[in-house]
């Protein structure tokens, strides 16, 4: 068996097309503000990938760029603005921060329904709950999306993911358990986790450990999802080896071209639903 590639890069380009459409049809575009600290060079780079992804929809994005020495309080500030902001749709704060800056603190602030991010308390709860208007968190939605383009309904899949993140592991735990999948979230603690990942017929890989899953760990069959984005001498690398797992899984999501495009695609889908929201209250 030679796994079928789950092409991410394609899906997520038909996904911002449909959207292009949509929104070529409102006389107000959906405004999405990014919120950048400091002048970490991969962090500059996929801001602007997110710009320049709105900007081809025909969305509006600003890129806020603030200095490393931005004080918490002054961040909190500027969030709040853009809260008070009708025209502000979505307001994403790129992660990591500056480590005199409390994340928390500053996820909480981002009013909940321009938390198109989704990773703020009020959202979190909303998708633990199965409640319908969840802000989901974008690679987490796109990996949803991802699966049930391959499979069709998941309900009844028993889904291993090895990572336990507030961005990646608990929402997608969250959003799998809502489509009535059977879930096991694994980590660094977990007791023989290969013998685990080995009963999943969905095994997602979130663990930053690159090419951590092993042919073995896998059983015949699987769907594997590859969220890892790693380097080994200068190139990009998942947390699944890739070569020898595409060999016995049935699906299998490459890096790059996996997960990566879907979570930029589903961060504009989350936008143009939060304009809806705030502006028609209506759904896409």
């Amino acid at each position: 068996m030679t796994a079928q590639i789950i092409d991410g890069k394609a899906t997520a380009e038909k996904i911002r097309n449909e959207l292009a459409e949509r929104i070529a049809g409102w006389e107000v575009k959906p405004y999405l503000a990014v919120i950048l600290v400091g002048n970490d060079p991969a962090s500059l780079i996929y801001d602007r990938n997110k710009q320049k992804a709105a900007q081809a929809m025909g969305m509006a994005c600003d890129i806020y760029h603030l200095p490393e020495e931005t004080k918490e309080d002054e961040l909190v500030e500027l969030i709040e603005r853009l809260n008070g902001e009708p025209r502000v749709n979505g307001i994403l704060v790129q992660m990591p921060l500056p480590r005199h800056i409390n994340s928390s603190r500053i996820i909480e602030t981002i009013a909940h329904e321009k938390d198109v991010d989704g990773f703020g308390p009020y959202n979190a709860g909303l998708l633990h709950e199965n409640d319908p208007r969840a802000m989901a968190a974008a690679t987490p939605k796109g990996i949803l999306y991802l699966l049930e383009q391959t499979l069709g309904d998941v309900t009844g899949k028993h889904a291993v993911i090895i990572g336990r993140s507030n961005i990646v592991g608990r929402p997608l735990s969250s959003l799998l358990l809502n489509k009535n999948c059977t879930v096991t979230v694994a980590h660094s603690k977990t007791v023989n986790l290969p013998a685990l990942a080995r009963q999943a017929d969905i095994l997602v890989a979130a663990c930053g450990q690159p090419k951590m899953v092993k042919k073995d760990w896998v059983k015949e069959g699987a769907t594997v999802i590859d969220v890892g984005i790693n380097r080994i001498d200068g190139k990009l690398c998942g947390d699944v080896d890739f070569d020898e797992v595409k060999e016995k899984a049935a699906y299998i999501t490459p890096v790059p071209g996996g997960v990566g495009p879907m979570t930029i695609a589903m961060l504009l889908d989350n936008t143009c639903q939060a304009y809806l929201n705030q502006n028609y209250n209506l759904k896409k």
